[in-house]
């Protein structure tokens, strides 16, 4: 086996872990917050505090 071959097993690797990292990233953040909370967006209340503002 040639260096070529090596590096793609490793990147594979690294490919399959960083999926399973995201896989059990997704399910811990799913079981920590509510569906209320992770669809909420805090900026956009943000930016139309500061919109209204600037119109009034």
């Amino acid at each position: 086996m040639d260096l070529w071959n090596w590096l793609e097993y490793a990147a594979w690797a690294l490919s399959a872990l960083f999926g399973l990292y995201m896989v059990v990233d997704w399910l811990k953040t799913d079981s920590s917050y509510s569906e209320d909370v992770l669809t909420s967006s805090r900026e956009g209340e943000l930016e139309a505090m500061t919109e209204e503002e600037h119109r009034g």
